[in-house]
């Protein structure tokens, strides 16, 4: 069965009793870059569970679970970013093309 994008979802689940979290995903970076933490720290994180449509379930120590809130580039950082990618040859990319 082949889910749908909508249905393809990233969970991250733990509570302030344990010292444990676990995030179950099906996005591809995601799943990367827990499968290199957890073969690079196994005590700290470890694969718990695959699905055979693709997703993953890892658990880990929650500690080293970090959510980052990105506010906004301002109009000043915007525009020296795009002066910078201008000098060093760097293409904008296509957002409606990348996220279809």
């Amino acid at each position: 069965m082949k889910l749908t994008k909508y249905e393809k979802e990233t969970i991250i689940n733990y509570n302030e009793g344990e010292l444990e979290a676990s995030i179950y995903t099906f996005n591809a970076d995601l799943k990367r870059r827990l499968a290199a933490f957890s073969q690079k720290y196994p005590h700290l994180c470890k694969l718990e569970k695959s699905t055979t449509e693709g997703g993953v379930t890892y658990v880990m120590d929650k500690s080293r679970l970090s959510i980052r809130l990105v506010p906004p580039y301002s109009e000043e950082r915007l525009a020296a970013a795009r002066e910078y990618a201008k000098q060093h040859g760097f293409q904008a990319a296509d957002r409606k093309n990348a996220t279809a």
